[in-house]
């Protein structure tokens, strides 16, 4: 099946109107305008882990991240508690100290680079995408004087990393990374432009722009996969399903601060709300459906990996990465509700009542 069956399929369903978009109130105050997160996780096999390296690490990173003085005071904090770390923790918790020190140098430095990119049009974009590609081929030199202190973060993230990786988890992290900071410059050009895209061409630029790829590569830092094991059918099938997933599970939550700000156009409920015609609620039931039939999807795919991939009954590090691609979709639900990014000090209770109230545009 492919992906644009599921979204045919998922169209297919009955979804009945919900006539008043926003239709939770609270009793005794004045109306607030809410809306329903769907459970998209209730029926998802893998549990929350946490590294038990996590708070030292965490300390490492962000004491590193905070030498560059990449952002001012204020901005710093805030960065600060959105606990990128924490995400690295989540999604790489049975990895060696050392090598979530790389998972958490690298959350940061994606959203470092989401950061400053957020504010440039496609050709400064490029700049700072050309930049962080040459720091890290050449991390052995220094950085031209006066250039984006983005330069110097990727190189000293890649010389930390590059220690105690695998050369084949290096050249899939680079290859990677490369078409990352490609589809971010995409992402510049259509906001620039005002350019707001349909489902299925929307999916090709956010698997890249989500950042997942070079993520995965982590998976398997410090062991060679299999030879071909990547470019299995059915690895790629299941690595496709996987950044869905958390495409979905970013964009369902980041959505609220994303529309209050007037940058909305790169995410799935603006995209089905645009496209399809359909207030918030009946999209995001739009968007549950297709989540559901992307997880038994994922299931199906692997169960079949289980049962029939002979590569996987001989390497511990190729089960190891499909495994960690089914906690990765946890990982990313839970860092959405324990940090700040997205619903502040509420996370909890959100992700309890899945009731959200909508922010007001500011813009």
């Amino acid at each position: 099946m492919a992906v644009a069956t599921a979204i045919q399929r998922s169209s297919a369903l009955e979804i009945t109107p919900v006539e008043l978009s926003f239709s939770h109130q609270r009793m005794g105050a004045p109306q607030l305008e809410v809306f329903s997160l769907p459970d998209t996780l209730c029926r998802w096999a893998w549990s929350r882990k946490l590294n038990p390296n996590y708070k030292k690490v965490k300390e490492e990173s962000k004491a590193w991240l905070e030498s560059f003085h990449a952002f001012p005071p204020k901005a710093q904090n805030a960065f600060n508690r959105c606990d990128f770390n924490l995400l690295a923790s989540l999604a790489y918790p049975d990895a060696s100290a050392e090598h979530l020190r790389t998972g958490c140098d690298l959350m940061n430095l994606f959203f470092v680079f989401d950061e400053y990119t957020d504010v440039c049009d496609a050709v400064e974009a490029r700049k700072l995408a050309d930049i962080v590609m040459d720091a890290l081929r050449n991390p052995d030199l220094p950085r031209p004087q006066n250039e984006s202190i983005v330069g110097e973060i990727t190189r000293q993230f890649w010389l930390l990393a590059r220690k105690t990786s695998v050369k084949s988890a290096q050249e899939v992290f680079i290859e990677t990374f490369d078409t990352y900071t490609t589809s971010v410059v995409e992402q510049a050009e259509d906001r620039v432009t005002h350019h707001i895209r349909d489902v299925e061409s929307y999916l090709k630029v956010r698997r890249d722009t989500i950042g997942a790829k070079p993520s995965f590569a982590l998976l398997h830092l410090g062991s060679d996969l299999p030879e071909g094991f990547l470019l299995n059918p059915l690895v790629e099938c299941i690595t496709t399903l996987t950044i869905d997933l958390l495409i979905i599970g970013n964009d369902i939550c980041s959505y609220n601060v994303e529309q209050a700000r007037g940058d909305d156009a790169h995410n799935m409920v603006t995209i089905v709300m645009n496209s399809m015609s359909l207030n918030l609620d009946n999209a995001l039931l739009w968007i549950s459906n297709l989540h559901d039939i992307l997880v038994d999807w994922f299931v199906e795919t692997y169960d079949t990996i289980r049962a029939e991939l002979p590569m996987l009954k001989e390497s511990d590090a190729a089960v190891a990465y499909i495994n960690g691609l089914g906690n990765w979709v946890r990982a990313n639900d839970c860092w959405s509700f324990e940090s700040e990014r997205y619903f502040g000090q509420k996370g909890a209770g959100i992700q309890s009542t899945r009731i959200v109230e909508l922010l007001p545009r500011v813009c």
